[in-house]
């Protein structure tokens, strides 16, 4: 970049991919910890398309310097203050790569550097673990480009075992299926090439294994979508699906033809076909029974190896944190309601089955339950709902973040019984009865702890039923709360629920 850097911002990070498919681009901003992407551009170049005596044609040369143009317009509008630039395997193969990258260096004032397969898989693998939950289970992630396929069994936020294979699908589309003709030769050829690469891996990472699989290239998220368009599955790759798939491909005789194919985009047509030939292979191979996917690629990895992100913390730990901070919550009032219902929640835990997911969604809903006063004190916690369900929060699921955003609504008022009853099915079973918790939490926000351990105890059982008992004389020491309860006792009984007080047994020695 030309500007000083007075000019820059030291806050916004921009990584450019230069695949063999597509160029991509993001620009985000680093807040309180957490990378929130601002922009993000895409443009289907092709750059291996087309590809002779490991040349790149003029004619995809300029597509990309003209997609590069337009990427530095809006680099010179935000003027971040790092940017990064990778190129991958069309490059890395390319004998007059060198004349492209000084080309492109031109345009976009940073160097281009061309990145070795493993080092694109390991930012795969960055780029996909931070959309994800950080737990201590081994994943498989796989990423299908325009002329390779990256592998990486890895642990939380570390890449253990990394592949790159020369196969993708805009070399195996050129390669297998000339002039866009689908059938069922060149199917299989492209097939058998792919079993072959993914054979010189399958021994080594089927010993070291993986508790779930995980796609993040826009071929295996094409697949996904034609898959659910269908109404074969509601999300993910299974292998059932997959072969369904491949005989309705092989139905059809051109590129062309695959126009009528529900929840394919025109874009994806001409690689298409490669593409599900490449993910058979790899799937029978490797004995894949359910992939799921993730938007998260090389893109994403280079901005988090930008900012040099070493923690191992859980992702969605670091997005409420930095929600807390983006919305101004008090810190110290929003911690005491934390300790008070993670407290109740130990009393209650075998009685109502509750698990450790329980416990860390109650958490961090006990953080963000007043998240809606950045809008409004007034019907604060339906803004809150909306905020938490807007919003973009890494490692969480779609359902996850349905969940949570419902425990912030619930927290006061009437309670939502429609609402978690709507989700009866897809949400967890247990969600009702953490709202019960955070509502009773809440009621003793205004309670300093005088002790380190509680002075109230819960008792429960599964017919709707809760006992708050205390020491004598407490709640007569304890107005607001006393009243809070009282009125709680009347909101929970218009759901079905009865909530008691009464004293704790005295003690022997009093």
């Amino acid at each position: 970049m030309n500007e000083t850097n007075n000019n820059k911002d030291s806050s916004l990070l921009a990584a450019v991919d230069l695949g063999s498919n597509s160029f991509h681009m993001v620009v985000a901003k680093v807040e309180h910890g957490e990378v929130r992407p601002l922009e993000s551009f895409a443009d289907r170049v092709q750059l291996a398309a087309g590809m002779k005596d490991g040349m790149l044609s003029e004619e995809a040369v300029a597509r990309g310097l003209d997609c590069l143009r337009r990427f530095r317009q809006a680099l010179d509008s935000y003027k971040p203050g790092a940017v990064r630039i990778v190129g991958t395997n069309a490059l890395r193969a390319a004998k007059n790569g060198s004349q492209f990258r000084r080309a492109a260096a031109d345009i976009m004032g940073q160097m281009v550097e061309v990145i070795p397969g493993r080092e694109e898989a390991r930012l795969v693998y960055l780029g996909v673990a931070h959309t994800l939950a950080d737990d201590d289970y081994a994943r498989l992630v796989v990423d299908i480009g325009g002329g390779s396929t990256e592998f990486i069994i890895g642990e939380r936020f570390e890449a253990r075992l990394m592949e790159s294979l020369h196969m993708g699908c805009v070399s195996y589309s050129d390669r297998y299926f000339a002039g866009g003709v689908i059938n069922r030769k060149n199917f299989e050829s492209a097939y058998l090439a792919a079993s072959s690469e993914v054979s010189y891996i399958c021994r080594e990472y089927c010993e070291r294994g993986w508790s779930n699989a995980v796609g993040s290239s826009g071929t295996l998220r094409a697949i996904e979508g034609v898959i659910v368009a269908h109404g074969w599955a509601t999300a993910g790759i299974s292998a059932e699906n997959l072969h369904k798939l491949r005989d309705v491909v092989l139905k059809h005789k051109t590129f062309e033809s695959l126009a009528d194919l529900p929840g394919l985009g025109e874009k994806r047509r001409d690689v298409f076909a490669a593409g599900v030939a490449i993910t058979c292979a790899f799937f029978d191979a490797l004995e894949i029974d359910v992939m799921h996917t993730s938007t998260g690629a090389v893109r994403e990895g280079v901005i988090y190896d930008l900012i040099g992100r070493q923690s191992h913390e859980d992702v969605r730990e670091r997005t409420v944190n930095a929600l807390m901070q983006r919305y101004g919550i008090d810190e110290t009032r929003a911690r005491h309601v934390e300790d008070m219902a993670l407290q109740l929640f130990d009393m209650v835990r075998q009685t109502w089955t509750l698990t450790p997911g329980d416990r860390d969604l109650l958490s961090w809903a006990s953080r963000l339950h007043e998240i809606g006063m950045a809008v409004s004190h007034t019907q604060f916690h339906k803004h809150g709902q909306y905020l938490v369900t807007n919003s973009d929060l890494q490692g969480f699921s779609r359902i996850e973040q349905a969940e949570l955003a419902l425990l912030v609504r619930s927290h006061r008022r009437k309670f939502p019984v429609a609402e978690l009853a709507a989700g009866v099915g897809t949400m967890r079973p247990s969600l009702e009865r953490l709202s019960l918790l955070l509502r009773l939490a809440v009621l003793f926000k205004f309670v300093v702890p005088m002790e380190e351990t509680t002075c109230f105890v819960l008792e429960v059982d599964n017919k709707k039923r809760l006992k708050l008992l205390f020491p004598r004389g407490w709640l007569q020491h304890h107005p607001l709360t006393r009243v809070a309860l009282e009125q709680e006792e009347a909101l929970l009984a218009k759901a079905g629920y009865t909530l008691t007080t009464g004293y704790q047994p005295r003690s022997e020695s009093s």
